[in-house]
């Protein structure tokens, strides 16, 4: 049988490879041979289909027998739906300054949501109890929105890792003061492979209550889920994902793909390949005079400082972003595909940069 006709054309150059997001890169392409094993033929739609009801048993495998994974479209709705699921209408959410629901959500979770983000600064990104009592009082006055949630993500925005111990001490905190805690999974595969420890050490073995599992900036083509660990915390799930406007018709294609992240170890080989990477570059533009890492490098990203005239020119060479550019700062990230090549020219092009 002849393949069917298209008019579509390959519109970029697949060797092409940047250090500017793990958004950048494509899907792998053990998901898309997924994605076209779940094609063809009717499924029920709206998440009755087999694919989905088969994730629940792969998600448990990781998370333990009380997990069920509500799959959505992306990122931000899983974060907005899942933190909806843990408050009341007169609620609030303590997360760090630098988190994504605070910086990157455009508001969501506030305009969306109608939460009250209560934010808090932190030594590279991570929350401690003590952090979170800045914020953690005023539960009987009514002047004041009430804290019912700590939001922690794991690995942080700026590329550090909560070690188990540390997310137990903040959900044992959370608990003891009638909060529950979220964690914002967008990268948890890289925290796991660097922790070198299975997701459910640091999620439903030590307290966490949901968690947003994030799949496309570890190889997938779109779609993430909201994982409920304690059916008790989070009653009307179906209810809010609809209501947040991120219920897939056809959700079987992100359940599969879900699917063929989780059920081998896809999810692991794709973090612990991005994360190597990073430590590659790390190790490599460390020994250039003029650069500073400004964050430990913990997982897949790079955060470091150099002149500013030289940023702007070598982001002309290679595309990557800016994180503070005031201070020089900026952010480089290891994706799944990111390859020795890439980095070794990166680095070159560095130093051609910080000799002129």
């Amino acid at each position: 049988m002849n393949p069917p006709r298209t008019d579509a054309r390959r519109r970029h150059d697949p060797q092409t490879r940047g250090f500017a997001s793990d958004n950048y890169a494509g899907a792998h392409p053990e998901v898309m041979a997924a994605l076209a094993l779940a094609n063809g033929g009717h499924q029920v739609a709206y998440g009755e289909d087999d694919y989905t009801e088969h994730l629940q048993s792969v998600v448990r495998s990781h998370f333990g027998g009380s997990a069920q994974a509500f799959p959505v479209f992306n990122g931000t709705g899983a974060n907005v739906v899942a933190l909806q699921a843990l408050t009341d209408r007169w609620g609030a959410v303590i997360c760090a300054e630098s988190a994504h629901i605070n910086v990157d959500e455009c508001g969501a979770p506030e305009r969306v949501g109608g939460l009250k983000l209560l934010t808090v600064p932190t030594p590279h990104g991570k929350l401690t109890p003590e952090l979170i009592d800045r914020e953690a009082y005023g539960w009987d006055d009514e002047h004041r929105a009430m804290p019912q949630v700590v939001s922690i993500t794991q690995n942080t925005e700026l590329g550090t890792v909560y070690t188990p111990d540390e997310i137990r001490a903040i959900c044992d905190h959370a608990h003891e003061r009638g909060m529950k805690v979220h964690l914002d999974g967008a990268r948890i595969a890289n925290a796991a492979a660097a922790l070198d420890v299975p997701m459910r050490a640091f999620t439903n073995a030590v307290g966490v209550d949901v968690l947003s599992y994030g799949g496309t900036k570890n190889g997938m083509l779109f779609g993430e889920a909201v994982i409920v660990l304690d059916p008790d915390t989070a009653r009307h799930m179906k209810h809010l994902r609809k209501l947040s406007m991120q219920l897939a018709s056809k959700m079987r294609f992100v359940s599969v793909q879900l699917e063929a992240m989780l059920a081998k170890d896809l999810w692991l080989r794709n973090a612990r390949h991005a994360n190597a990477m990073a430590r590659r570059l790390a190790e490599a533009v460390e020994a250039i005079d003029g650069v500073e890492i400004v964050h430990p490098v913990q997982a897949n990203a790079v955060f470091a400082r150099l002149p500013h005239d030289v940023g702007e020119r070598l982001q002309k060479r290679l595309r990557f972003y800016f994180w503070d550019e005031s201070a020089g700062e900026v952010r480089w990230m290891c994706s799944f595909d990111t390859q020795e090549a890439d980095v070794d020219a990166f680095v070159a092009a560095l130093r051609e940069e910080m000799g002129r």
